[in-house]
């Protein structure tokens, strides 16, 4: 059943949606690891691309591993904190995801009146997005890493989508539009605000101080690695916490690396559908957000948006994530 939500009749929460300013020929890239280190050959790589673009960069604090983390937990959140509260242009890029940005949450207090900057990352980066956006009310942006899809170049698999990054991070005037490269699973239109990103990361704010409040999103979930069952887990999960009832629309990645163990035995697309389809709103599923081996698609997180569940699917930006 598709699901058509005049602009009119939506009511959207009156919260004060606080943006960074676009990017700019003077904005400063600071690099930062709060998961997992990036291995030398793509940091460098992506290091590259970044100069290839004429980004102005800062050098990457040196990584340190202990353990699985990039370094300890005192560095990675001073690291973080330090450079929201550079220079009014400075931007943060993460290095990579991995695990570990949910031990720089505990207790974190942001300075008073630091400014809402440019943040660009997916995977792990899902934490720090959701506090964010919960305790702060920043917009941030589901894209490409140094290390994961930026050493890989423009518009190439496993890398990252120029037009959709520079739209996301420079457009201040008006609307733009993402094709979303996928298949309805749902037909229809809705409005809401695009939120999400990884689906593990979502699950796990579930009972936290910054738990997801999902309503009226449009709502961006996409994994890799995982075996359909555990798909299925998660979702509901999320459902049983309520987490669906007011979601408007729908945007899932494609998955990779979740293959059937068994031939014949559901799909991830099986699984979505199953679960996704009775809530009567508009899906698209197959879309290269986040972990993909195509090249990653940029979605600002927090905007408004219209999500068009035709063919391989739209999203329709409503409003600027950044401001001049």
């Amino acid at each position: 059943m598709s699901s058509s939500v005049p602009h009119s009749q939506v009511s959207f929460s009156d919260r004060a949606v606080r943006k960074p300013h676009a990017l700019q020929s003077r904005t400063v890239f600071a690099l930062f690891a709060p998961a997992s280190p990036g291995s030398d050959d793509r940091v460098a790589a992506g290091f590259a691309e970044l100069e290839r673009l004429r980004w102005h960069v800062l050098p990457a604090a040196p990584q340190v591993p202990e353990g699985y983390f990039a370094n300890t937990l005192a560095v990675r959140r001073n690291e973080f904190l330090e450079a929201l509260t550079a220079e009014s242009d400075t931007a943060l890029l993460a290095v990579r995801g991995g695990y570990g940005s949910n031990y720089l949450l505990d207790d974190l207090r942001l300075p008073a009146n630091t400014a809402p900057r440019i943040l660009v990352g997916y995977s792990d980066l899902t934490s720090l997005q959701i506090f964010l956006w919960q305790k702060h009310n920043w917009i941030s942006f589901y894209g490409p890493m140094l290390a994961s899809g930026f050493h890989a170049g423009a518009d190439a698999p496993h890398g990252y989508d120029k037009a959709s990054l520079l739209a996301a991070l420079q457009t201040t005037s008006s609307g733009w539009s993402v094709g979303l490269r996928g298949e309805t699973l749902a037909p229809g239109s809705a409005e809401g605000r695009i939120l999400g990103g990884c689906l593990t990361l979502v699950e796990t704010t579930l009972g936290t101080p910054w738990e997801l409040d999902t309503r009226d999103a449009i709502l961006v979930l996409e994994d890799r690695g995982m075996k359909p069952w555990q798909v299925d887990r998660a979702l509901m999960h999320l459902a049983q916490a309520g987490k669906f009832e007011r979601v408007r629309g729908v945007v899932l990645g494609d998955f990779p690396e979740c293959e059937a163990p068994v031939t014949g035995s559901p799909t991830v697309r099986d699984v979505v559908r199953r679960i996704l389809a009775p809530l009567r709103v508009p899906i698209v599923f197959g879309a290269p957000v986040g972990h993909t081996e195509r090249s990653i698609l940029t979605l600002p997180l927090g905007v408004l948006a219209r999500l068009s569940a035709e063919g391989q699917g739209t999203l329709e930006i409503l409003e600027p994530a950044v401001v001049p």
